[in-house]
């Protein structure tokens, strides 16, 4: 329960200060794009880098990463599905899918993988899944539907080797697969720098939110609703119902997988949405909305399978 409760009030705090810079303009009227792009073209790739640099990539064989794997890509097939009979456009879709699926694991899974589970390192599997598989093939989806899709087959084709979200999570999985050392000199700054990406990403949300009107209204409305639903209620139901009844997981695991399920949607997932302007509204929204639902069932998960 404390856990719950730390995770979701660091986030708060931080998004609070990003909402006061922006209010007083201390930032300039770019500074939510300074950090948006700050976010997504360093210090996040240099995050993603030294997190899967030094990673034990033995975990994508677990049963938990089957059960992530598979709840994720249900709920966002089932927004893709919407999303193509509604006609909401192929960059949109993609980013309402990601709210449905991608969860918070980095900074709010962290410290509740901690105080509710007993153990940061059981969030990994979920971590590796989405920065390995996941994101280089979002951001390649939404190049490729944005001005990325223009030019000849090859240069489409090297799309992922193009973007840096995709290639620091590539660069560091390679690193982990070789077991090559990279030296305290290299590895010290890009630390550093990727240290700043969840701060970043935080504060040019709380920048958003700035003059915004009152999320679930508008055109994005359905979409919100059904990426919030999906994500706080669906895919922590389909993760129970396929670690219980197909991998026959009990106790700690089958804990362990329906927490991590039922996080929230990630704040850098508002980061993408706005690096490719397409979908910012529904991503600032879906991320908030599911933030604050996703507290009590956190909360009733931990009290009825803890």
């Amino acid at each position: 329960m404390q856990g719950v409760l730390t995770g979701f009030a660091v986030i708060a705090v931080v998004i609070a200060v990003g909402y006061v810079l922006g209010l007083r303009g201390h930032l300039g009227p770019q500074g939510r794009e300074v950090l948006t792009r700050l976010a997504f073209h360093v210090a996040s790739p240099a995050l993603l880098f030294t997190t899967l640099a030094t990673a034990d990539l033995s975990v994508v064989f677990s049963s938990r990463l089957l059960v992530t794997a598979l709840s994720t890509v249900a709920v966002a097939g089932v927004f893709v599905a919407v999303g193509v009979v509604r006609r909401w456009g192929v960059g949109r879709t993609t980013i309402g899918a990601l709210c449905s699926g991608y969860v918070n694991s980095g900074n709010l899974g962290i410290p509740i993988a901690v105080y509710v589970l007993g153990d940061a390192s059981l969030v990994a599997p979920v971590l590796l899944f989405q920065l390995v598989l996941v994101t280089p093939v979002a951001v390649t989806i939404l190049d490729l539907s944005g001005g990325g899709a223009k030019g000849p087959l090859w240069r489409r084709l090297l799309t992922p080797l193009r973007n840096p979200i995709a290639l620091g999570s590539l660069a560091g999985v390679a690193v982990a697969a070789t077991g090559l050392r990279v030296p305290a000199p290299v590895m010290d700054p890009l630390t550093l720098i990727g240290n700043m990406s969840v701060p970043a990403v935080l504060l040019a949300f709380g920048i958003s939110l700035c003059g915004s009107t009152m999320p679930m209204r508008g055109a994005d409305r359905e979409p919100v609703l059904l990426a919030v639903a999906l994500k706080a209620f669906g895919q922590p139901a389909m993760a129970w119902a396929l670690a219980s009844g197909v991998f026959g997981l009990r106790g700690a695991q089958l804990l362990d997988v329906v927490v991590t399920s039922a996080l929230p949607a990630a704040q850098n997932l508002y980061t993408y949405a706005s690096t490719y302007e397409v979908g910012e509204r529904l991503a600032r929204d879906a991320i908030l909305v599911s933030t604050v639902v996703s507290v009590p069932v956190l909360v009733a998960v931990a009290a009825v399978l803890g």
